[in-house]
């Protein structure tokens, strides 16, 4: 490990971690990442050391001018620290512990460890892994983001799936696992990307990621330019399917096999939730114990519901 800085004090510390390549399809985790980075002014303080973990000729440094000085900069993961002056409308303050990198090529359990042990350090009370996968997902209904867990009772008390998964896996499902040994709380939250459109950026997904993250840690986060970034990526992708007839007819054929799908999530109570928590992410007063006006019952009858139903788990997807 580089220390870049001296580590700080934390507040009730939460460390979120996204990994480009395999598991960041259309680099949606690793956006929604940097969007906390960004939003919250963060402050790098740590980065492995690149030769412990990195194969150049796969991902290769890159070279630039500074001042008229050529400088390079090696593929590695940075570790950097926001502070939420206000994370639950009531002025609680509390720290989340960032880590952004590149899924390394080489000594992942060592990479893992040395992850773990920061985490250690800072008193990290629960590490979130941000993921995308491809899938059989329209890019006009909601994005599907599943959370997942090998703790028990963590998928009992955050309402999670416990993880299934047999087969192929990257950095994300390694670190998770990691985290079981060692006794340290660990989710994965995974976007589901449309597979004919996988190319970044994702904005959407990006921002689904970033609102199931909010409902897990119960905080704010500031979305800044990403609801309209979303809106003319989706824009966009409407107007290149709307060119190509067979690509048309896909999403249609995906739409309604989605529709299906979730007919028996779109129950009164769960657009009342789903509603709520739209509410909550622009109301400061919602934590304050306002009391949410209830929603009409043609909105809470399903044959009625004009409005999406909320977001379902999609495939493990080799997490």
């Amino acid at each position: 490990m580089i220390e870049l800085e001296g580590v700080p004090e934390l507040i009730d510390p939460v460390m979120v971690a996204a990994f480009e390549g395999w598991n960041d399809a259309g680099d949606a985790a690793s956006a929604a990442v940097a969007h906390l980075h960004r939003e919250w002014q963060g402050k790098v303080f740590a980065a492995l050391d690149a030769e412990d973990y990195y194969d150049f000729q796969v991902n290769r440094p890159t070279v630039f001018l500074e001042d008229g000085v050529r400088k390079v900069t090696w593929p590695t993961t940075r570790l950097s620290v926001v502070r939420i002056e206000d994370s639950d409308g009531k002025g609680r303050r509390r720290d989340l512990v960032l880590v952004r990198g590149i899924e390394p090529s080489m000594r992942w359990r060592s990479f893992c460890n040395e992850i773990l042990g920061f985490a250690h350090e800072l008193g990290v009370e629960m590490l979130v892994v941000l993921g995308a996968l491809l899938g059989d997902t329209p890019h006009t209904r909601p994005v599907p983001v599943s959370g997942v867990t090998s703790d028990t009772d963590l998928a009992t008390r955050m309402d999670l799936e416990e993880s299934r998964y047999e087969g192929p896996t990257g950095i994300v499902g390694i670190l998770q696992e990691a985290c079981t040994h060692a006794g340290v709380p660990a989710v994965s939250l995974w976007a589901a990307v449309p597979h004919y459109v996988s190319q970044p950026p994702n904005p959407k997904a990006s921002l689904a990621l970033l609102n199931r993250l909010e409902d897990l840690l119960g905080i704010r986060i500031p979305q800044g330019e990403l609801t309209e970034d979303a809106r003319a990526w989706q824009l966009g992708v409407d107007q290149l399917a709307a060119e190509d007839s067979e690509v048309a007819e896909y999403v249609q054929t995906l739409e309604e096999a989605r529709d299906t799908a979730d007919l028996p999530e779109a129950s009164g109570d769960a657009i009342a939730r789903e509603f709520e928590r739209y509410l909550r992410r622009r109301d400061p007063q919602t934590e304050s114990g306002r009391t949410w006006p209830r929603l009409p019952k043609e909105a809470r009858d399903p044959k009625d519901a004009g409005s999406e139903p909320p977001d379902g788990p999609e495939a493990d997807g080799g997490r």
